[in-house]
């Protein structure tokens, strides 16, 4: 079980999926169904265009709304961008960094990932910042390596003081909508050194108290086992977060398996 501290936290990226009307009514439904579940932060992150919407609909529940992406800038002249600050003006309180999708299709880079961690931090708003390893990387042993410099650039401009309060997402890119997961112990292994290496670069603390996601084909049927390692703090769910009923059975197991019911 991982530290009774460190609140699990089960996040939903809907990525380009859904309509405005099929948010809202994918919202509604978790809402009401994990309203019972005050141990456990529930986040959704829906396409840009829905987000005042879904805050809107989610206000005063106890499920909160993430961007997938924002620029580092807090205003200027970038067309089709948005700041962390014109988000928090919505009401969203988290943004997704550095998925491996925006690295991959979109050229960003470790250091930009921390030019918007700290931006984002700037703006009152929690990042949840990215990490992972491609299979190519993986069967050539270097998932370590990876890691950690992608984990080194997305906490580069951050304080030790501030990183307890980001949360941190480790998701194998080779496990990402592929039906292949990677196993609790292999998880857990890639956690444990993620933690190690935070409290090599910003201490301890800071070790101790920053949340960290596993993300990659998570579902109702394995959230438990993961959760179950010491150093899994919740979930960064992909396609399984499109279905209320999936989404809202992994969120009643990662609470049950935390022990906090």
């Amino acid at each position: 079980m991982s530290n009774p501290n460190r609140r699990p936290i089960l996040a939903g990226n809907w990525k380009m999926h859904l309509t405005l009307a099929e948010g809202l009514a994918l919202a509604t439904e978790i809402r009401n169904r994990c309203g019972r579940f005050r141990q456990a932060d529930v986040v959704l992150a829906p396409v840009s265009l829905a987000l005042l919407s879904i805050v809107e609909r989610l206000a005063d529940s106890n499920v909160a709304v993430a961007a997938q992406n924002c620029h580092a800038a807090a205003k200027g002249a970038f067309t089709g961008e948005v700041s962390p600050v014109q988000l928090r003006d919505l009401g969203v309180r988290y943004v997704i960094l550095g998925h491996s999708e925006r690295r991959q299709f979109f050229g960003e880079n470790d250091e930009g990932v921390g030019k918007k961690g700290r931006s984002t931090v700037d703006a009152g708003l929690i990042p949840i910042l990215c990490v992972g390893e491609s299979l190519a990387e993986r069967e050539a042993g270097r998932t370590l390596e990876v890691v950690t410099r992608q984990l080194d650039g997305a906490l580069a401009l951050l304080l030790p003081e501030e990183v307890g309060g980001v949360v941190l997402a480790y998701e194998p890119v080779w496990a990402i909508g592929t039906g292949r997961t990677a196993t609790p112990a292999q998880a857990q292994e890639t956690h444990a050194a993620i933690r190690r290496r935070v409290a090599s670069t910003h201490g301890e603390d800071a070790a101790k108290n920053v949340r960290i996601q596993y993300g990659g084909s998570v579902k109702p049927d394995n959230i438990a086992e993961l959760m179950a390692e010491a150093d899994i703090d919740g979930a960064l769910v992909g396609g399984a977060s499109l279905d209320a009923d999936s989404f809202v059975n992994i969120v009643t197991r990662a609470v049950h398996a935390s022990g906090l019911e």
